[in-house]
């Protein structure tokens, strides 16, 4: 988004949150972003108030293991929906360019112009060969019955871990299901999608997307990388963020 589009004083308290509204409002009006993905967003920046708007020393061990389980892995794919397309195609682009990941269109509210323009956003930052748009999603997620079932089989349904931020908890479950390893980002912990991934990295997209790019950078090709990833334990991360945010509250 162009910062000549909007118009917030640079003084603003709230400027960065109020230019990732209007990032959205914009996601919105070119066809990437469903209306409920607003609400959504609404939501998890009431979380990431009380985490005090920063990257916490929990979030940052999340992040480092996110990036080794995907450094780790034979067939990562980074899912996509269009609050993620908006906000951080970019980054997305270079993980997946860091990590040798696939990047997959998922939405729940599926049309075939969503799909495309979500492509062409993607593709406008370094993306190529993006899966799952139009009849590329061809196989299906079992015991999913909404629109994000279906799956390209070059992508999501043949990986072995899954990158899923800012995820609807049933497929989260419906993936682990499947045997795959899913990484996410919520700013809730006490979220299905939160405790049924494998690694839930606490924080807003915006700040965890150019940390995790950054670590897998610093750690790709270290002899520790399994290590990293092992020695991860995600229900102790979530209740070490619950206790940030009760002491936010």
């Amino acid at each position: 988004m162009h910062a000549d589009r909007i118009s917030i004083p640079p003084e603003h308290p709230r400027v960065k949150s109020l230019y990732t509204r209007e990032m959205l409002v914009d996601g919105y009006k070119r066809g990437l972003v469903a209306a409920e993905g607003l609400i959504a967003h609404g939501r998890g920046e009431a979380y990431d108030y009380l985490i005090g708007e920063r990257t916490t020393k929990t979030a940052q061990r999340a992040i480092k293991a996110a990036a080794g389980m995907l450094l780790l892995s034979k067939r990562p794919v980074i899912s996509v929906n269009g609050n993620s397309a908006v906000l951080c195609p970019r980054t997305l682009v270079e993980l997946a360019k860091v990590t040798g990941s696939a990047i997959e269109v998922n939405l729940f509210y599926r049309t075939e112009d969503r799909e495309q323009a979500i492509k062409a956003e993607l593709e406008t930052h370094g993306a190529d060969n993006v899966l799952g748009v139009g009849s590329r999603a061809s196989a299906t997620i079992p015991e999913l019955q909404s629109e994000r079932r279906r799956v390209d089989p070059e992508g999501i349904y043949s990986a072995d871990t899954v990158f899923v931020p800012l995820e609807d908890g049933d497929r989260t479950e419906a993936l682990v299901k499947m045997g795959k390893r899913v990484v996410t980002i919520d700013l809730n912990p006490m979220s299905r999608t939160a405790k049924a991934a494998h690694i839930t990295i606490v924080d807003n997209i915006i700040r965890a997307m150019p940390a995790i790019v950054e670590a897998a950078h610093e750690i790709k090709g270290s002899r520790s990388l399994r290590k990293i990833v092992d020695s991860f334990d995600n229900k102790k991360n979530l209740r070490e963020s619950l206790k940030i945010i009760r002491r936010g509250m």
